[in-house]
């Protein structure tokens, strides 16, 4: 007869006492908490979540500064206008790296005429309840490039002496052609809101292009403004920042850190020169395993056994050897 088999101390049955937990009311309680410190973390340390700008805006607080700007875009003295590559086939423009330019290099793959798209186009659709409006268009499409220009570098003369009285911009009597209609036209355009809608692109089902609003806007003295009342331009380390000094991505630390030293941040091949500078450091750092010297300077200088300092003490302690008794 075989004796009876003792039970395995893993199979002993639990004899204390059972207290009831629910794991529903510890996770209800846990969101409520995380989420109220979110709340609470959020409205104290958060950016400030400032409204997008537009060009309505714009033209309401500074209408010399649009007219200047949608001047510039007409007699296509603009940065949209001379930009090159992907915009237009500006002749010398884009940014190189020694010989080689990168914009050519892509070609231009979002087409940009500044005097059409940004200006005549949008006072186009204003024509058929505008007949003033469609006369001076045609004026001016009609005459020459050397007319053109003479009617825009007078007007641009005179916005210096320009007043804003009314809802209307006022300047000095001049030779400017049908340029002083077509100015205007596009200023009460633009306060009404419709320009802003008028330059997005609507090629795809969905109208979220907004290039061209952009483009616009950048070529002013106004978004500049702002971007430097919000510490966002190049030279306050912008690109690290956001709105309002919040301090916004700091692994972007190195790529903005260039645009802060010369020649970088006064040459104009600056996001040329750090872009290729960054891809250079970035594949040093990929390659670091395979370049002889350099993948040994961890092992050479020893900063982990700082870091691990109570492991290797406990790891190198000379052990007590055996003792002998006499």
């Amino acid at each position: 007869m075989s004796a009876p088999k003792q039970p395995s101390p893993d199979s002993a049955v639990w004899k204390g006492e059972y207290r009831r937990y629910d794991l529903v009311k510890e996770f209800v309680i846990a969101l409520v908490v995380v989420s109220l410190l979110t709340v609470l973390l959020a409205a104290v340390f958060s950016s400030s979540d400032k409204k997008a700008v537009t060009i309505a805006q714009w033209s309401r607080s500074d209408p010399t500064d649009f007219v200047t700007t949608g001047l510039s875009e007409l007699d296509g003295t603009s940065t949209t206008a001379m930009y090159g590559p992907p915009y237009n086939h500006t002749s010398g423009a884009g940014q190189k790296i020694g010989p080689i330019s990168l914009q050519r290099l892509a070609g231009v793959r979002i087409p940009v005429d500044a005097p059409t798209d940004l200006v005549l186009r949008p006072l186009e659709t204003l024509t058929p309840d505008r007949p003033d409006l469609r006369s001076a268009l045609g004026t001016y499409q009609a005459a020459t490039s050397a007319k053109q220009q003479h009617w825009a570098d007078a007007y641009a003369k005179a916005l210096a002496h320009a007043q804003f009285r009314n809802g209307q911009l006022n300047v000095p009597p001049g030779d400017y052609g049908p340029v002083s209609p077509m100015m205007a036209g596009l200023l009460g355009f633009a306060r009404s809101g419709g320009l802003d809608g008028a330059l997005v692109t609507h090629a795809q089902f969905y109208a979220t292009d907004y290039t061209k609003p952009l483009l616009f806007m950048a070529d002013s003295t106004y978004l500049e403004g702002l971007a430097q009342q919000d510490h966002l331009l190049g030279g306050q380390w912008g690109m690290t920042n956001e709105t309002g000094n919040y301090p916004g991505q700091p692994w972007l630390w190195l790529y903005t850190f260039w645009y802060q030293i010369s020649p970088f941040k006064t040459s104009a091949n600056a996001d040329a020169l750090i872009w290729s500078i960054m891809a250079i450091l970035t594949l040093v750092l990929v390659l670091v395993p395979f370049i002889p010297g350099l993948r040994s300077i961890p092992r050479r200088v020893p900063v982990y056994r700082l870091i691990w300092r109570d492991y290797y003490r406990s790891v190198e302690r000379p052990r007590a050897g055996p003792t002998t008794e006499a």
